[in-house]
């Protein structure tokens, strides 16, 4: 029996395509109208996960820091991420309340979402060397999410502080060490090799499918007869570094007037340093 063409496995290929284009396109427009909080300080409750109390001595920790250094590290609690992942949320609302300065970019995120019940810390491209992915996944993974599964909000989100701010004042040793001790007992895949692997997975089943054609009736295989391997991207250690997403346009500017003796910004760089984690 004769085959129909256009009705081989490999027919349904472009619609496939097609379909995973569409959803990338509605994935952009749904991350495009984001309806992000006004930077009104350097904690920003929108959950409503802290008394006024705790979040006033949170603010004028984070102030008297910057004071003395110009990093500017302001937490955001979000009552939804509004359907975005969490990277993509935490980048866009990075840049547009433009944390740092524009000389250093030295700007921090610590973004929690109850609702979905995850966590970013984003960081500035000027902090990157010091805040690195690893160390703000140890931040989250052994301060932060143990006190938000006990239902402690407030103890998590000053704990993550704490971190962030110890490291950044050159206490990095303890937090290294946590993170030797993560990598040493991790045990999980690397991130290029799964993508490695999937590219390899996906290359074998299309020549399967096509069953080597190369000629009518006749299985053909191509000159040289070696496998072609794609390289994958490079990954970003502990989850870390997926973000940018379908970020807009820099912000700044936010100037005083807020009662945590004010905030402005004007850095507002993160290609998506940082870490996320759950709970």
């Amino acid at each position: 029996m004769r085959r129909v063409p256009g009705t081989g496995p490999l027919a349904v290929l472009p619609v496939v395509w097609a379909g995973l284009l569409l959803i990338g396109l509605l994935s952009a427009g749904a991350a495009c109208a984001l309806d992000l909080p006004a930077l009104t300080g350097r904690v920003v409750d929108g959950a409503g996960l802290l008394r006024p109390a705790e979040r006033d001595a949170l603010a004028a920790t984070l102030k008297a820091h910057e004071d003395r250094t110009t990093d500017q590290v302001v937490v955001a609690t979000v009552p939804s991420l509004q359907g975005a992942s969490v990277e993509d949320f935490s980048n866009r609302l990075f840049r547009a309340w433009g944390l740092g300065t524009n000389a250093r970019n030295n700007g921090v995120l610590f973004l929690i979402a109850p609702t979905e019940r995850k966590v970013r810390i984003e960081v500035g491209y000027g902090l990157e060397g010091a805040l690195t992915d690893a160390l703000t996944k140890v931040i989250i993974a052994s301060a932060v999410a143990p006190k938000f599964k006990a239902g402690d909000f407030p103890g998590g989100i000053r704990a993550g502080v704490d971190g962030i701010l110890g490291i950044l004042a050159g206490d990095a040793a303890e937090w290294q060490r946590r993170a030797e001790v993560r990598e040493d007992s991790g045990g999980g895949l690397d991130p290029i090799l799964v993508v490695i692997l999937l590219v390899l997975v996906g290359f074998v089943l299309v020549r399967l499918l096509a069953g080597g054609r190369g000629g009518p009736g006749r299985p053909h295989r191509r000159s040289g007869g070696g496998w072609i391997v794609v390289p994958g991207p490079p990954g970003g250690g502990f989850g870390g570094g997926f973000g940018g997403g379908f970020g807009g346009g820099t912000g700044g500017g936010f100037g005083g007037g807020f009662g945590d003796g004010g905030v402005s910004g004007g850095g507002g760089s993160s290609g998506g340093g940082g870490a996320s984690g759950d709970w």
